[in-house]
């Protein structure tokens, strides 16, 4: 029996994503580089450091939230561009901003247990308790490999 809200609409629930439709991973990836778009030409050809961390940074929480439900299992924890990015994620959120990809004390849900991210096999070659402070160049290349991930293993019916 499936779960109705108070107007009797049948409700979806979603408690992890084997598959994403091909629309909807455009539709994310047209989202990003609108923002791209938009940023670039707010600050024009010299944005502040500053501005520019917090921006990439903000973008890459958003990157990681359109898919937030994919299932770990299909991920895996080889040190692929998904694992990066909830690695960046735990890291901006719950780190203050300093790379971690072990679990921190208190945070049990703060990295993916024997997660393997090592810096040369990563997007962008951090180390741990280096900085989190994305460059427009560092998401450029991490959003493309991030979708790239996703696609091979998350895409209805096979990669495109």
């Amino acid at each position: 029996m499936r779960s109705r809200n108070k107007k009797g609409v049948e409700l979806a629930h979603m408690l992890g994503m084997k598959t994403y439709s091909q629309d909807y991973i455009d539709a994310c990836r047209a989202k990003v580089e609108a923002d791209l778009r938009a940023y670039r030409k707010q600050v024009g050809k010299a944005p502040s450091k500053e501005f520019e961390g917090r921006f990439f940074n903000d973008q890459v929480l958003l990157l990681d939230y359109m898919f937030v439900h994919r299932l770990t299992g299909i991920e895996g924890k080889d040190g692929n561009p998904l694992n990066e990015v909830r690695v960046l994620c735990n890291s901006i959120l719950l780190n203050q901003g300093k790379l971690q990809v072990e679990k921190l004390p208190g945070w049990p849900n703060s990295a993916g247990a024997s997660t393997k991210l090592t810096p040369e096999k990563s997007v962008l070659k951090l180390k741990v308790g280096d900085e989190v402070k994305l460059t427009e160049a560092d998401f450029v290349l991490l959003c493309k490999a991030f979708f790239g991930e996703i696609e091979r293993k998350y895409l209805e019916g096979g990669a495109p």
